[in-house]
């Protein structure tokens, strides 16, 4: 079996990257073919690996302003040759899924999220990202060409996966297809509960907007308890300036610091909506419960009052009363843990493995009817 994996854009470390590793665990000789790579944004982890990249490569500035290209984005993955390939495995949040492929080829997608700014608020993503005005002004122009795009994309894949039932959902209702839900990766071999406990909350993440992240600060700065965060981004300078002197900023951490950091803390802080929140269930793995907000998948993840409770608005004031009367030692961390163990990158790679293999057999078996 030939098989090549597609990825969007190699310009950050995250949970669609830990994705990626996983695939290629399964795959190790199967190459990378993705718009952008900026080995230095990702750690050099995929080094080891053949990474083919579009022309989007040799545009200046576009590795470290791609969401500047998204026009040319839908071009440039479908600039790639997959004729020679059994199986493409793509996992996107954007464009990967667009990838062209022979009749005869199988294309599965992975897919994080319907494309987030084609159908939410295209407006509101701009700003996050800190566009240029000019830019802003000009979304709304560009973003009905990209949706017809998107949704012509996501009927090319032969198969679709998706990382939660909440993305499934959406899945539905934007691409009008059926999706089989298999949870991303967590690698629960790294983090472990603790007996030595540290007086501090955590965060874990790219310091980006819509995490939320100025929230949590701004609440346990008015709390005046310890607050510690891991991660970097181009937030960082604004909440810095709004943080007391009780946060505390680690920049990227190694593997091993994080790990203790996570099995350490009183508990998690997860204020943000997300598709599948990896950090959380990493601080589950290390039996510390999570304090999140209410939406997106983490209600798939977390049973309230055994591995976390929840607040219901994203407000500093929620956060608040939710950390004034959370109790630690009312939490079994061996009992929170149980709740990552399913979610084990193992696990991962086995159910795409056999998931991939079906497939295969029943493409080839229709093929020669």
């Amino acid at each position: 079996m030939k098989i090549a994996l597609v990825h969007d854009y190699l310009v950050q470390y995250g949970g669609a990257e830990q994705v990626l590793q996983a695939f290629r665990e399964v795959y190790p000789d199967a190459p990378i073919y993705t718009l952008i790579h900026d080995r230095e944004s990702v750690h050099g982890c995929f080094d080891d690996a053949r990474v083919y990249t579009s022309f989007l490569q040799r545009l200046p500035g576009a590795r470290r302003s791609h969401r500047i290209f998204p026009l040319l984005m839908p071009g440039a993955i479908e600039q790639f040759d997959f004729s020679g390939y059994d199986v493409v495995l793509s996992d996107s949040a954007s464009f990967a899924k667009g990838a062209l492929t022979r009749p005869e080829t199988l294309h599965i997608s992975y897919i994080h999220t319907p494309m987030r700014y084609a159908w939410d608020d295209c407006q509101k993503y701009t700003e996050d990202f800190g566009f240029p005005r000019i830019i802003r002004h000009a979304v709304p122009f560009f973003m009905n060409p990209l949706r017809l795009w998107d949704k012509a994309s996501a009927d090319r894949p032969d198969l679709i996966l998706a990382n939660s039932g909440f993305v499934s959902r959406r899945i539905r209702k934007y691409y009008g297809r059926e999706a089989k839900v298999v949870p991303p990766p967590v690698d629960t071999t790294r983090f472990r509960p603790s007996e030595k406990r540290g007086d501090y909350f955590l965060m874990v993440g790219r310091l980006i907007t819509y995490k939320r992240f100025d929230i949590a600060v701004e609440a346990f700065t008015r709390l005046g308890i310890p607050l510690k965060i891991a991660g970097r981004g181009p937030e960082l300078r604004r909440l810095r300036k709004m943080a007391g002197p009780n946060v505390t900023f680690l920049g990227r951490v190694p593997d091993d610091e994080l790990a203790r950091l996570y099995a350490e803390c009183r508990a998690f802080i997860f204020p943000q909506e997300e598709d599948f929140g990896i950090v959380a269930m990493e601080a589950l793995a290390s039996g510390r419960p999570v304090i999140a907000y209410r939406g997106g998948d983490v209600e798939e993840r977390i049973e309230e009052g055994v591995s976390g409770i929840f607040f219901e608005e994203q407000t500093p004031e929620a956060i608040v009363d939710a950390v004034s009367g959370f109790n630690d030692a009312t939490f079994n961390p061996d009992r929170i843990r149980e709740r990552a163990v399913p979610f084990d990158k193992e696990v991962f790679k086995r159910r795409i493995r056999e998931y991939v293999e079906a497939a295969l057999a029943e493409k080839r078996k229709s093929n020669n009817r």
